[in-house]
C-alpha cells in the first residue's frame, strides 16, 4: 500500500484567536502526537478560526483521526 495523502481542515471557535494567540502549544502538540504517531506535515496554514493541513501518514496507515485526538 502506498502512502496516505491527507487534507485536513479544522474549525475553531469563529471570531476567536486561540490557534495564533496559541501557536506554541499547537506546535507542541504536533511534536507530541508525531512522536506518538508519525506522519508528515506536507504543508499548514494557520489562521485565527482554522486550519487547513495537508499530511502523508505512512505506508498502510489511513487513520488520520488517531491524530486529532
Amino acid at each position: 500500500m502506498k502512502e496516505e495523502l491527507t487534507f485536513l481542515r479544522l474549525l475553531a471557535e469563529r471570531k476567536q484567536k486561540l490557534l495564533i494567540e496559541h501557536v506554541d502549544i499547537l506546535r507542541e502538540a504536533f511534536r507530541i502526537v508525531k512522536q506518538a504517531h508519525p506522519f508528515k506535515i506536507d504543508a499548514i496554514v494557520i489562521l485565527p478560526d482554522n486550519l487547513h493541513a495537508i499530511w502523508t501518514l505512512p505506508e498502510n496507515d489511513a487513520d488520520f483521526s488517531l491524530r486529532w485526538r
